[in-house]
Parts: structure tokens; C-alpha cells; sequence
């Protein structure tokens, strides 16, 4: 009885193992990865020193992902981004879940894993060493994997330094000095991207947010695509819904840098990593006070932001990526 107590035990404790290893992070405010970057929509963006962590492709889009172009294509696009190691945490964590969940069904059904045999606490402790042990072994392999890999793989390379970009060594700034457009660092790809065009980028990043916490419906449209503002109002109104509304203040522009910036048709397209901080803040819609945040403390964040223009329309925001 002891036995089938302890074996039940640890069928539970590796079960929650292998949820929090295999957890992934929640999505970021304002519903997450959303828009779309045209065909370039179910590709990553090349990371920055702005935003060196990889952002996964947008998630939420009602772009046809079949349309994204292959890495023959469009092989700028497509690459890895420079500056992030190749990660192998996606074949480890099936490795170790699979090894978890191998246990863990073999211990629910009594069986142990069938070549230790017998029953009792003496069992079941071999076994739970037994599946450590191998989980163990699987880590030390893939990291020492990681530690040999050469430095001139691809996706293993570092970043080329700021200096090699045209705008390399801007200081970063607020939006009081949008005109100077000092903020922007970075290469624009095979899309020139001028001043003025960084100038709209910075002054969007603020009238988004300025809109969105004033639930002012007509000035998201005037400054985003139909889809992003589809989203944003989808948002708004759970907010609603639940009885609350999202304050966003004292936006300010800490760095950015083009991360790439291209033309298709008549469209134009330029993905920009941001680097700002707010005050947000989550309030009870009926008496004010704060549900979520401080007031007193801003919020970091890093986005990846995608803006579009075309003969009939100036630069609107397309997508947000959590960077």
C-alpha cells in the first residue's frame, strides 16, 4: 500500500514537472503577436541590438501564410537572425517530456518501467532515479552540444556591432525630440528608410498608445491598418466587458532601430524595433481605482512594430511582435 502511495506521488511530481517544462510564456499585452507584415507575415524578423531575442512569426493574422516567401525566395527574410545561438530547446524539451511522460503513464498503470521489476518503495525509487538520471544526461548532451557548436554556423554568429549601420552611434531619445528622429539606429534593408519616415514611426508609436487609452475608436483607425484596429477593438471591448479599462501614459521612445524594411506591389513595409516605457496601468471602470500596475513606476518594453504605406494611405502600424 506504501508502495502504490509513493509510486502515485511520483507520478504527480513528475507530471508537474512536465508542465512547467513545458510551459511557454503567456502572450504580451494587447493580445500578443497580431497583423500582419505582408508575405513576410509567418517569417521571423532579423533580431537588433534594439530587440536581440528571436521574435517568433506573427501568431494572430489574417494573412494567408502560404503566400510567405520560402527561404530561396527571399533569403534575407528568411535567415536565422544573427546575434542568438541555434536553440536546441525545442528537441530537448520533447526528449525530457517524452522521457516524463513515458514514466509517468508506466507508474499510473502500475507497471514501473517493466525491466526493474517487483513492486514496493524500493521499486518505484529506482525507477524515479532511473528517469532522473536519463534527464540529466540529455541536458549535459545538449548543452555540451550547444558549448562545441563553431562560431561559424549559421545563426551562431554575433551581431554585427552598431557601427557597421548607417545610423550607428544615435543616442537614444524621448518623443519631445521627434524632429531629430535620433532614436533610429540600424540598417533599412532593401527600402530606403529616410528621416521623415522614422520621424512617423516614433509619432505612431505615441498616438497608438494615446488612442488605445482613450478607447477613441476613430483615431486607431486613422492610425492603424483595418486589421490591427479589428484587434485592438476586440480588445477594448473585453476590457469592457470585464469592467475595465487600460490606461497607458507618458509613452517615451527609449531606441529603435529598422530591423528590415521592404516593398511589395504598391505597398511599402518597414518592421521597426522599439524600445520604450509607459505608465501602465489596468482601473476599475466604475470607481477608478488600480487593478493592475503602478502608477508611479513605468513599464519597460521591447516590440517589434510594422508599419505600411501605399499610394492611398501614409505610414499605419500593421503588426505588434513581443520582442
Amino acid at each position: 500500500m506504501t508502495g502504490k502511495k509513493f509510486r502515485t506521488f511520483s507520478a504527480i511530481a513528475m507530471g508537474m514537472a512536465a508542465f512547467v517544462m513545458m510551459a511557454t510564456p503567456a502572450d504580451a499585452r494587447r493580445g500578443g503577436s497580431f497583423g500582419s507584415r505582408g508575405s513576410r507575415t509567418a517569417v521571423a524578423p532579423p533580431t537588433t541590438s534594439t530587440a536581440p531575442k528571436q521574435a517568433a512569426p506573427v501568431q494572430r493574422t489574417m494573412t494567408d501564410r502560404q503566400t510567405a516567401p520560402n527561404a530561396a525566395q527571399n533569403p534575407a527574410a528568411a535567415r536565422t537572425p544573427t546575434g542568438q545561438p541555434a536553440k536546441s530547446g525545442g528537441l530537448a524539451k520533447g526528449l525530457i517530456g517524452g522521457l516524463l511522460a513515458g514514466g509517468l503513464i508506466a507508474m499510473l498503470m502500475g507497471g514501473g518501467l517493466g525491466a526493474l521489476g517487483g513492486a514496493g518503495m524500493l521499486s518505484a525509487l529506482l525507477q524515479v532515479a532511473l528517469i532522473g538520471g536519463l534527464v540529466w544526461l540529455a541536458l549535459r548532451l545538449f548543452r555540451r552540444r550547444n558549448a562545441l557548436a563553431p562560431a561559424g554556423v549559421p545563426g551562431m554568429a554575433q551581431a554585427a556591432p552598431r557601427d557597421a549601420n548607417p545610423f550607428a552611434g544615435a543616442q537614444p531619445i524621448g518623443l519631445n525630440r521627434t524632429a531629430q528622429g535620433a532614436a533610429f539606429g540600424g540598417a533599412s534593408g532593401d527600402l530606403a528608410i529616410t528621416m521623415a519616415d522614422k520621424q512617423a514611426f516614433e509619432r505612431l508609436l505615441g498616438e497608438v498608445q494615446q488612442a488605445f487609452s482613450r478607447e477613441d475608436y476613430a483615431a486607431l483607425r486613422a492610425c492603424t491598418t483595418p486589421e490591427v484596429m479589428s484587434y485592438l477593438a476586440e480588445e477594448l471591448s473585453q476590457n469592457a466587458t470585464n469592467g475595465l479599462r487600460n490606461e497607458v501614459s507618458g509613452t517615451e521612445l527609449l531606441e529603435a532601430e529598422v530591423a528590415e524594411a521592404w516593398s511589395e506591389g504598391d505597398a511599402d513595409y518597414a518592421t521597426i524595433a522599439m524600445q520604450y516605457h509607459s505608465i501602465d496601468l489596468m482601473r476599475d471602470r466604475n470607481t477608478g481605482a488600480v487593478v493592475q500596475g503602478d502608477p508611479t513606476q513605468p513599464t519597460h518594453t521591447t516590440e517589434l512594430w510594422t508599419f505600411v504605406r501605399d499610394s492611398r494611405n501614409p505610414w499605419r502600424l500593421s503588426a505588434i511582435q513581443e520582442a
